[in-house]
């Protein structure tokens, strides 16, 4: 991996986010630069999901910013597994991926067309382009959706959870896919929970715990077990793959949930 970029391509400067009285973001600053891909990783709760709609421009923060690149599509966002509930096709869905670029009531040209028919081959969906969204799978489904952000070529892709629901080998290929993005120049932020993906595909990890940064920096900085340990209550193990040092999550610290019930019975 290499070193993160010194010119950052968006920023977050301060942000405060409160959603019903509850502070959910506390005065987080992070960057993102051009050609790295960021992950957000932390438990259920923490803050990651807020962070992503606040640079994708759909959360207003209470106090701080978040400076993003302007025009059409330059800010691609993909949210966790959105509904369809109309009976599209799979490359018609796509291709409003290029709505931003079109003037208003025209048809996509052939450069638009080129854009969408490389999303569908990049995310494997092109054999389902056809289809209706209602007649594919859940994982065939994400990656459709990821095709639609991917027919924008946006300069800064946000991506919650954009493996969440896929087959290994998908998992693999998405990742990757993102990876190869950030290789063309443009910045990526993922929200991730497989921290061995994190720490394979990601150039840079923000750990988000109660909505406060715990800790930023190179994955082998961040994952370590006495930081995974101390914000998601588990014990770990260490392995060490083609130079990558993964940190798995192998025991819930304490009695687990079942332990616990377990012993209420025998009282």
């Amino acid at each position: 991996m290499k070193p993160p970029p010194m010119e950052p391509l968006a920023t977050v400067e301060e942000v405060t986010v409160r959603l019903g009285g509850r502070p959910v973001l506390e005065r987080v600053s992070v960057e993102i630069g051009t050609g790295e891909v960021l992950g957000l990783i932390g438990p259920n709760g923490a803050g990651k999901t807020s962070l992503l709609r606040v640079l994708a421009g759909l959360l207003k923060p209470e106090s701080g910013r978040a400076l993003v690149p302007a025009g059409p599509a330059a800010v691609g966002y993909l949210p966790q597994q959105g509904e369809v509930h109309w009976p599209v096709s799979v490359r018609h869905l796509v291709s409003l991926g290029r709505l931003p670029h079109l003037p208003p009531f025209s048809r996509p040209n052939r450069r638009d067309l080129e854009f969408i028919d490389a999303a569908l081959v990049a995310t494997d969906v092109a054999h389902l382009a056809e289809r209706t969204m209602s007649e594919i799978s859940g994982g065939e489904r994400a990656r459709v959706h990821l095709a639609r952000v991917l027919a924008g070529s946006p300069r800064l892709l946000l991506a919650d959870e954009p493996v969440a629901g896929l087959d290994p080998r998908h998992q693999l290929e998405v990742m990757g896919l993102l990876r190869h993005q950030a290789g063309e120049g443009r910045g990526v932020v993922l929200v991730v929970h497989d921290l061995a993906l994190a720490a394979r595909f990601c150039d840079r990890l923000v750990l988000l715990n109660g909505g406060w940064v715990a800790a930023e920096g190179p994955p082998a900085d961040v994952l370590t077990s006495e930081l995974i340990s101390a914000v998601y209550g588990v014990c770990t193990e260490t392995i060490t793959v083609e130079g990558h040092q993964l940190v798995l999550p192998w025991r819930v610290l304490g009695a687990s949930s079942h332990e616990a019930l377990a012993g209420a019975r025998q009282q």
